[in-house]
This record gives structure tokens, C-alpha cells and sequence, in this order.
């Protein structure tokens, strides 16, 4: 009996010489591999098939229908709005210029200048009891009620921080009243600016 042979083995299993039992074990470790190998790939055609199925069946439209959504908007009511009133022009704008400061010759300075502007000047001159130094801010506009939807964002424009107040007169003339913090209109290119805002329609937003 070889040295190398194990003790209790003999006969078939005898080692002599170069020659070795051979090892199965490293066969069977590739074959349980492959096979779960294999098992992992046919379960991944099979659940590709499935939707693949599904798909057909439903003719793609959750996955078409998501992305259009997501991609755009929803469109807006097919009910035709109303026009918008469009404002008026500064030449269809009557003011009255009223001073509600202690500062002197404020109310003609500024209704000239509104007169340079396109504006129709009415009345000029110290503001009424109820104003005289009783504005705070840089002016108030002051007219009828239908005037917060015509003149008054016309005029609004050449003056910044201007507040509105509305009263119970019928005419369509604005009053604008100059209050203590005045300085200036605004300039003349800043107010044809925002005179070209407000001109331009203003469309209704997507609702997404």
C-alpha cells in the first residue's frame, strides 16, 4: 500500500504510483449554477412576456396616456369669454389736479405736464377740506366707481404709489390729488411703458 493512500482504502481505490481518484464534486457545483442560472433568465422572459401581453391587450394607452399628460397641459374651457372692456386712451382721460401739500404751485406743474402726456385737464388747484394735507403718499386718485376699471389704471401709470379712492359722482373725470410724499411723475418713457402693458391682452393660463 502506497504512502499516500488513505487509511481503510484499498482494492480499487488503492493509490500507487501518479494515479488519483477522480473529483466530481466541482462538475456538480457548475451544473446547479447553470441551472439557477437559467431559472433566474426564464423567469425574466416570462414576466417581460407578461406585460408584453398586457400591453397588447390594453393597446398602451396607461403608459401613452401618463406621458401625455405629463408632456402637456390640459386644455381650458371651450366656453367663449367675454372681451375685456379695453381701457381708455389718456386723451379720453379727464383730471383735475389738486395740491394737498403745503408746497405751492405743485398742482399746475404736474397738470401741465399731464397736458404734454395726452391727458385732458379739467380743474386745477388746492385740494378740498377733507385732502388738504390729509395724503400721505405720493397721491391719491379719487372717482366714481366704474373709474377702477377705466381711468384710474391709465392714470395710474404716471404716478407711482398712487392710492384709489371711489365717490358717488356720475361724472367720468378722475381727481388727482398730490400728497405730501410727491416729487415727481414718473417719467415719460417709464409711463409709456406701462401704458403698452396695460394695452396688451392678457391671456388665461394653461392649467397643468
Amino acid at each position: 500500500m502506497s504512502m499516500l493512500t488513505p487509511p481503510g482504502m484499498g482494492g480499487e481505490y488503492r493509490i500507487t504510483g501518479d494515479k488519483y481518484p477522480r473529483m466530481r464534486r466541482a462538475r456538480r457545483r457548475r451544473r446547479i449554477v447553470l441551472s439557477a442560472v437559467a431559472a433566474v433568465i426564464a423567469l425574466g422572459l416570462a414576466g417581460w412576456g407578461t406585460l408584453q401581453l398586457v400591453d397588447v391587450f390594453t393597446g398602451g394607452s396607461g403608459k401613452k396616456t401618463t406621458a401625455g399628460r405629463k408632456a402637456g397641459c390640459e386644455p381650458g374651457p371651450t366656453t367663449a369669454a367675454a372681451p375685456p372692456v379695453p381701457l381708455p386712451k389718456p386723451a379720453q382721460v379727464t383730471v383735475n389736479v389738486y395740491n394737498a401739500t403745503p408746497r405751492s404751485g405743485l398742482a399746475k406743474s404736474t397738470a401741465d405736464e399731464l397736458k404734454k402726456r395726452g391727458f385732458v385737464v379739467g380743474k386745477v388747484g388746492n385740494a378740498p377740506a377733507a385732502y388738504d394735507k390729509k395724503v400721505p403718499g405720493t397721491g391719491m386718485l379719487l372717482g366714481a366707481p366704474t373709474a377702477t376699471k377705466g381711468a384710474f389704471p391709465v392714470l395710474a401709470t404716471q404716478l407711482k404709489g398712487a392710492t384709489t379712492k371711489t365717490d358717488t359722482r356720475a361724472t367720468a373725470d378722475v381727481d388727482l390729488i398730490i400728497g405730501t410724499a410727491f416729487t415727481t411723475l414718473n417719467t415719460k418713457p417709464a409711463s409709456d411703458a406701462a401704458l403698452a402693458a396695460l394695452a396688451k391682452p392678457k391671456t388665461a393660463p394653461k392649467r397643468c
